[in-house]
């Protein structure tokens, strides 16, 4: 079943949600990457505030290529969720209520989806130049100096993505 849902993702959004929705997301989500969450992990240690207020915001893995002429964003593909694990968990229980990405997570982040009600959302690998246009405007707000994988605000319009680990736990990855 195809669900337009729009940000913010609070628990009302994603308890509907389950596992093998196709949703198209409307409305501000920000971009981190590894480095991103590093320095965010690293700030949380320090007692220093987030740039992003995690409270039911989506965090999509992205780092875009640099935007051709006439256009807001360049590619704009998923990375690989799974090198963001390490973090997931404090971000989750921080009230991110979302995440979007590509490939398999660890026990401990679904877990944390599972108390926290939140959502794991994949998008196609593969596929950034399309996703683009969905991408209607994007700010650097956050580590400039990490370049591609600065944190950014994204406004999109129908962003496409599929339910891949509800607030349940049930997992599209594992499915038979």
């Amino acid at each position: 079943m195809d669900i337009n849902i729009n940000t913010p993702l609070t628990e009302d959004i994603t308890k509907k949600l389950h596992a093998g929705d196709f949703v198209f997301i409307t409305g501000t989500i920000y971009t981190a990457r590894d480095a991103a969450h590093k320095r965010m992990y690293e700030a949380i240690k320090n007692g220093e505030n987030l740039p992003v207020d995690m409270e039911n915001n989506i965090i999509y893995y992205m780092g875009p290529s640099p935007a051709r002429e006439g256009r807001v964003i360049g590619s704009a593909g998923p990375t690989t969720a799974s090198r963001m694990d390490k973090y997931a968990p404090q971000l989750l229980d921080m009230g991110l209520k979302g995440m979007i990405g590509k490939g398999k997570r660890s026990k401990e982040v679904i877990d944390a989806i599972k108390r926290n009600n939140a959502v794991y959302f994949a998008s196609i690998g593969g596929a950034g130049a399309l996703l683009s246009k969905s991408i209607k405007k994007s700010t650097v707000i956050a580590y400039d100096d990490l370049g591609t994988e600065a944190i950014r605000k994204l406004e999109v319009e129908n962003f496409p993505a599929i339910v891949v680990i509800d607030c349940d736990g049930n997992n599209l990855y594992e499915r038979n």
